[in-house]
């Protein structure tokens, strides 16, 4: 199953009745597309585009260690660790709500190669040097102390390893940036400081020996080698 085949499989699991998040991030509701046209002036296809950017770090045939932070409900990442049964996987979240849905996500799809971990991202409890891949999908621009996070997350990466993911960056959208002001920053969904497409690329760049950083609109995607 490609890459692309294993996101489609997420969305078609979430299905009609899928929560509100999921269904916002899969654009599989009439909810969640909406949400993703007005806020995020996403369609199906941009959708697609910058998730599956955000994955092409994980090699389709991996089987070293990946640490997923924060897992959140999983709906798109446990299709794609279904497919990757040699992986150690270990996903890590501060919200217990979340995690649960992940965790039982991960047992409804019968993956036997993954840990749960309630944790703070801006203080891991791993040693130096840990993980072959560190995936964060939306979780930056919620994170409160962005600079621990990337110290972090940077630490528990080994010499050679990748970081990808994703997270909003302003200045792409200008609706979107709107709505991150007016509504996402207001009801503490989001927390400031946020970086743009050009900051992030700058922070990466100083940070790992290459660094890509790419946009779809308001959601800056990443892929990194430390």
């Amino acid at each position: 199953m490609t890459r692309k085949e294993q996101i489609r499989s997420a969305y078609r699991l979430t299905g009609d009745n899928a929560s509100f998040y999921d269904g916002m991030m899969t654009y599989s509701t009439f909810l969640g597309k909406a949400v993703c046209r007005i806020v995020w002036n996403m369609d199906g296809e941009k959708n697609l585009r910058y998730i599956e950017r955000a994955l092409s770090g994980i090699p389709e045939d991996f089987s070293g260690k990946l640490l997923e932070v924060p897992v959140g409900t999983g709906v798109l990442t446990m299709p794609v660790y279904k497919e990757l049964p040699e992986a150690d996987i270990t996903c890590l979240d501060y919200s217990a709500d979340m995690m649960g849905a992940a965790k039982r996500r991960a047992e409804a799809l019968g993956i036997r190669n993954i840990s749960f971990m309630q944790g703070d991202v801006g203080a891991l409890p791993f040693e130096d040097d840990s993980f072959d891949i560190v995936l964060s999908m939306n979780g930056f621009h919620a994170f409160p102390d962005k600079e621990a996070a990337y110290r972090e997350t940077f630490r528990v990466l080994k010499s050679g390893g990748t970081f990808c993911g994703c997270f909003y960056i302003k200045g792409g959208c200008a609706r979107t940036d709107w709505f991150v002001n007016k509504l996402y920053v207001p009801k503490g969904f989001f927390t400031p400081p946020f970086e743009t497409e050009e900051s992030l690329r700058r922070r990466l760049a100083g940070l790992y020996s290459e660094a890509e950083v790419t946009a779809v609109d308001g959601m800056g995607c990443f892929l990194c080698r430390k």
